[in-house]
């Protein structure tokens, strides 16, 4: 069974504009709105993403809504626990289709990581 896992030099996800992300405002409450508004840098990428490493800067201080896990993804997305991996790889998937292609390095090494 896949088990969704980051991996590092990614950054497939840290690409926020709006014209690419038109769910988001639905999702959020109004302090993550103007949260999520101040991360996007002019390019439509975080401003707190290493574009070199393709790495977080603030990975441990990140917005809740950047975070992987059972409790933001049901109250944000209404995804029950027990399907959060399975959805959490398949959003992984396309946004790193949508950002390299489905046969970039990044989409091999990720599906790699996650045994597809």
């Amino acid at each position: 069974m896949a088990t969704w896992q980051c991996i590092k030099g990614c950054g497939a996800c840290c690409y926020l504009d709006l014209e690419e992300r038109t769910e988001v405002p639905g999702y959020l409450n109004a302090e993550e709105w103007d949260t999520y508004l101040g991360l996007i840098g002019e390019d439509g990428w975080c401003i707190h993403l290493d574009p070199v490493n393709r790495e977080c800067r603030i990975y441990d201080q990140r917005p809740r809504f950047c975070r992987v896990n059972p409790e933001v993804f049901q109250s944000l997305y209404g995804v029950p626990p027990e399907e959060l991996n399975e959805f959490a790889i398949d959003c992984c998937r396309e946004h790193i289709d949508d950002m390299y292609g489905d046969r970039s390095l990044e989409r091999l090494r990720y599906d790699q990581a996650v045994s597809i």
